[in-house]
């Protein structure tokens, strides 16, 4: 691949062959953006795809991972997506869901995707693709001979092009490993991408961010800097009189051998001659980046649309509140995605005619409460308390990962008093209601009274 195709203009600028110092400016990364030196990192980033941000050096996804911030949001997300069941579901004639087990794409998403890959190592792959690359991720649909789908093979963006056809059909092209270039009908590949801005390709979080996490960068390479040279000043030495030359060398030598490093970090001076050490108090200076290195850190976490508890950063308990903030990053998170891969597999996995196929993320995990609150909106489900039943004991057990009871597939319709229309007697309501209670008690032993 030339150079050219990575960076459309690169020139020498004000520099003749006897210049000391030339420049080289990349027109495509910036503008007033210029390189020094060929070996500048900035150079090497942005020839790995990196992004020439306003802090001026440019950031890739690998760079930006090693940002804890960013690689905690990007777990996040893929592991919420990956570690989530994907069930394939089949709309049965009087509307209810059931899986649909007996298809073989329900395989494909719940037990073997491929060949090396489960269902968590795909799905995590993929979501991470669609979050972080402009292209969004894309896998190969390998179809036996009648048709449905036996294997999906992630494909790795870095060979990939998407093009639209003037009949806005899609196009693949995909460089193999082993050489020679491929084109794919969509046909034959599985999209999934987001929030998209053309209708092709997705967005990079990464790219969106750039400048957020460049600045994050930096803060965290300067603070890297100080401890390793050792530029922490902490405090001054005051000394009485003037010192000589040689002193003043031995004193130097001697602090610095102590003191300097972040090994040294924390160590008692030892003082002589009547000097006395002062320390320093937090200066503004300090105060300033730190809560710039917080600011930076809330900025990444709006990119990804991750709650600040969820990324380590409050120092609250953990408590009602902290729950009711991840209820809300599957609703508003997590919710997009999970629409997207339903969408997608339907389009790219699920044939035109049939319409009574889904699949669905199994959410229910993520959205239960305490282990007091689930049990009390079971119970009001099965009609504790006076309430309507609309679950019965067998669907309860299901949810909670227990067999199936012999007993437990009826509704327990309690007998709910029915309340007074106006001027009707209460009590003559109740009674009304507690005898037909008692008739529908003694019904299956009127019943057997008739068989005998």
């Amino acid at each position: 691949m030339k150079l050219r195709n990575l960076i459309p203009t690169i020139s020498w600028s004000g520099a003749s062959a006897s210049s000391a110092v030339p420049a080289v400016r990349a027109d495509a990364s910036g503008p007033g953006v210029v390189f020094y030196d060929l070996n500048d990192p900035r150079v090497i980033e942005l020839l790995r795809g990196g992004i020439e941000t306003s802090s001026g050096f440019g950031v890739s996804t690998e760079m930006a991972l090693r940002n804890p911030t960013v690689f905690r949001c990007v777990d996040l997300i893929c592991g919420t997506a990956a570690m989530l069941p994907l069930i394939l579901h089949r709309e049965t004639a009087d509307g209810d869901l059931e899986r649909a087990k007996s298809h073989p794409l329900y395989r494909v998403l719940r037990r073997r995707p491929n060949a090396w890959q489960t269902p968590f190592e795909f799905k995590g792959l993929m979501q991470y693709r669609a979050l972080v690359e402009e292209k969004g991720a894309v896998a190969l649909v390998v179809r036996s001979p009648r048709g449905p789908v036996t294997d999906l093979l992630p494909l790795e963006p870095t060979r990939l092009e998407i093009r639209q056809a003037d009949d806005f059909t899609m196009r693949y092209f995909y460089q193999r490993k082993s050489g020679g270039r491929i084109e794919l009908k969509a046909s034959e590949v599985f999209h999934l991408r987001g929030l998209t801005f053309d209708g092709v390709n997705g967005i990079s979080r990464v790219r969106k961010a750039a400048d957020a996490i460049a600045i994050a960068i930096a803060a965290e390479r300067a603070t890297a800097a100080m401890y390793r040279n050792g530029t922490f000043a902490s405090g001054t030495l005051e000394i009485p009189g003037e010192l000589s030359e040689v002193a003043y060398a031995r004193l130097k030598e001697s602090w610095a051998a102590r003191h300097t490093g972040a090994d040294n970090a924390g160590s008692t001076p030892i003082l002589e001659g009547g000097a006395k050490y002062e320390a320093f108090a937090m200066t503004a200076r300090d105060a300033q980046s730190a809560e710039s290195r917080r600011f930076q850190v809330e900025e990444i976490l709006r990119t990804f649309g991750v709650p600040r508890p969820l990324a380590m950063m409050d120092d609250t308990g953990w408590g009602s509140g902290i729950e009711q903030l991840s209820i809300g990053f599957v609703r508003f998170g997590m919710n997009p995605w999970f629409r997207a891969w339903a969408e997608a597999i339907g389009r790219d996995l699920i044939d035109d005619d049939a319409d009574d196929l889904e699949a669905r993320f199994d959410i229910d995990a993520l959205l239960n409460g305490t282990i007091k609150d689930q049990f009390e909106a079971f119970a009001k489900a099965a009609g504790a308390g006076g309430h309507q039943p609309w679950m019965t004991a067998n669907d309860i057990r299901r949810r909670i990962g227990m067999a199936s009871h012999p007993d437990g597939n009826g509704l327990d319709r309690a007998a709910v008093a029915a309340k007074p229309a106006d001027g009707e007697d209460e009590t003559e309501t109740k009674l009304e209601a507690a005898a037909e209670a008692a008739l529908k008690k003694r019904a299956p032993a009127k019943e057997n009274d008739d068989e005998d």
